[in-house]
């Protein structure tokens, strides 16, 4: 199917002449219909979600479903469920939906039966799983393995320590995760400060084993792990065999590198690392948190894939929430998205949907090579509530930028600490309805002067409003709940690429980068050749790197 170019469709002319004509006053909006929040509040598996706040009426709605008709949005749906090749550029199929299929359905891909190929990993992921909670895996001297330390980057890293911080409450008792993704030393030192060598489990995911920041910091860790057990005493010999498993496909160097390759966990190349959280690369996850904990967060999922799979366009949440961002983005000439959980357990989901989104969407050619037509992808960023009202909302209420915001939020709180009378989490909620309802309505001048403000400082003190949010809101966050945010996000990347015609699966941009970084590292161990080849700037700083290490490698030499 050849993308079509959404700025060529008749939905794409009326968007844009409602934008123009048609601007939604949302305090007019609301007085002229009483029914407006129930009319746009939808529910998708726990998750209800108000839009009723968002600069949409019925024509805006309409003509957005019309867009994603027009632009083929429900058959290229189908066809990633289905396991076409719709990732071109590597020609794979796309199937982290797959990877949440329930026990006993079925799915064959390119000849193979892929959901009997997850639970067949799945299955020995929580054998291992419970092997070490039971003690029946132990370090080299035989004591239980009560820190997990994930080593990965990128997809590799930013899921798990996500989940992690999201469902701290639900690990094991006595168990720990830490996580050990920048090739910056100071990441793997400050990790590793307080770890007891005979109790530490290590946990090196990389698909190729070869990614270089990964491999980089898993042989420090090797090192380290077998100094540490050498200064006690204490025979290395399988050391790594009992301390290290992988997430891979390479068994080959997974061998190499000391690792029983029964101790390997892969996943496949149809799973993009941003959507490989809830493969192998959770097994971290699998083993702190136990099997019924991971079967549920992957439950989740499911519901919100069937959901975006079968509801019809005016229901359906994550096609909704895709193409608002569209109209957003295009129409209203807003740049960047901010997502504020109400949670501090969510603390890291922003920088989480950081490189879900801009890493999707982040595209200048269409899936045909082609240029895109329009502006894509979107700056994610946020911090959880209230903290971030202390920062940046200043920007978001009486700044000039449009600033779409997702709030969520949860009824139950893991922590019920009272105030007095007062539940701290009502007044925590209370700032999250308060915070939609002031960037909606504002503040007028009128009323600002009805407080006795001096006129001069009027103007200073006006909310404009008709700033849009969306309400998100869940009984409780739980591991289904989690599932089902993550895979709400992964369904509005998915529409909008798919109405901009862009591959939302690759990711060539991030590779450039790391080939030069590659080829400069002669350069750094002062090749003068290498560094004479660079461009001039290039060139300086390095000089200037090598001049300020050599003289530091020299001062720690006299100490």
């Amino acid at each position: 199917m050849e993308p079509v170019d959404a700025t060529q469709t008749p939905a794409w002319a009326k968007l844009k002449a409602l934008a123009q004509n048609s601007q939604v006053d949302l305090a007019q909006a609301f007085a002229a219909d009483p029914q407006r929040a129930q009319r746009y509040t939808f529910n998708a598996g726990d998750l209800l979600v108000d839009l009723s706040k968002e600069l949409i009426d019925d024509d805006i709605l309409a003509a957005l479903i019309e867009l994603a008709e027009q632009t083929h949005v429900a058959e290229r749906r189908e066809a990633m469920f289905t396991g076409e090749h719709i990732n071109v550029s590597e020609d794979r199929a796309v199937l982290h939906t797959a990877l949440r299929l329930p026990r006993g359905e079925s799915l064959t891909v390119d000849g193979v039966d892929v959901a009997a190929d997850v639970h067949e990993v799945l299955e020995r992921i929580y054998a291992f799983a419970q092997s070490v909670a039971d003690g029946s895996w132990t370090g080299v001297t035989g004591k239980p393995l009560t820190t997990v330390i994930n080593i990965g980057i990128g997809g590799s890293d930013l899921g798990p320590v996500m989940v992690y911080e999201a469902l701290k409450r639900y690990v094991r008792p006595g168990m720990e995760a830490r996580f050990i993704s920048n090739v910056d030393p100071t990441d793997i030192s400050e990790t590793l400060k307080d770890v007891d060598p005979e109790t530490v489990l290590f946990i090196v995911a990389s698909k190729t084993f070869t990614t270089v920041e990964t491999m980089t910091n898993a042989r420090a860790c090797r090192r380290w792990l077998l100094e540490e057990l050498a200064h006690r005493g204490i025979d290395t010999s399988q050391a790594t065999k009992k301390h290290f498993i992988a997430v891979s496909t390479n068994l080959e160097k997974v061998e190499e590198f000391g690792i029983d390759p029964q101790n390997a966990f892969g996943f496949w190349n149809w799973v993009g690392g941003r959507y490989s959280v809830d493969s192998a690369v959770g097994t971290v996850l699998a083993i702190v948190f136990g099997r019924q904990v991971f079967e549920e967060f992957l439950s989740g999922f499911h519901t919100i894939d069937q959901h975006f799979r079968t509801a019809d366009a005016q229901h359906n949440v994550p096609l909704l929430m895709g193409l608002l961002n569209v109209w957003y983005s295009n129409f209203l000439g807003a740049q960047t998205h901010a997502v504020l959980p109400y949670s501090q357990y969510l603390h890291r989901f922003p920088a989480y949907l950081q490189q879900l989104t801009m890493e999707s969407n982040g595209k200048r050619v269409r899936y045909d090579s082609s240029p895109v037509t329009t502006t894509t992808g979107e700056i994610f960023w946020g911090e959880p509530g209230t903290n971030g009202q202390h920062a940046f909302y200043q920007l978001i209420h009486q700044g000039t930028a449009l600033i779409p915001a997702d709030f969520i939020g949860f009824v139950k709180p893991a922590w019920d600490i009272r105030d007095g009378e007062a539940r701290q989490h009502d007044v925590f909620m209370g700032n999250f309805f308060a915070q939609t309802q002031a960037l909606a309505f504002g503040k007028s001048a009128d009323q600002v002067r009805a407080e006795g403000t001096p006129e001069d400082i009027v103007p200073a003190r006006v909310f404009p409003g008709n700033k849009p949010t969306a309400s998100i809101m869940a009984p409780e966050l739980t591991p289904s709940v989690l599932g089902q945010l993550i895979a709400l996000y992964e369904h509005i990347v998915f529409t909008q690429g798919a109405v901009w015609g862009i591959n939302s699966f690759d990711q060539w941009g991030v590779e450039l980068g790391k080939q030069l970084a590659l080829d400069l590292a002669p350069a750094l161990a002062g090749d003068e050749a290498v560094i004479a080849a660079q461009d001039s700037s290039t060139a300086s700083l390095i000089h200037y790197y090598l001049e300020h290490k050599d003289r530091s490698d020299h001062q720690d030499s006299g100490r």
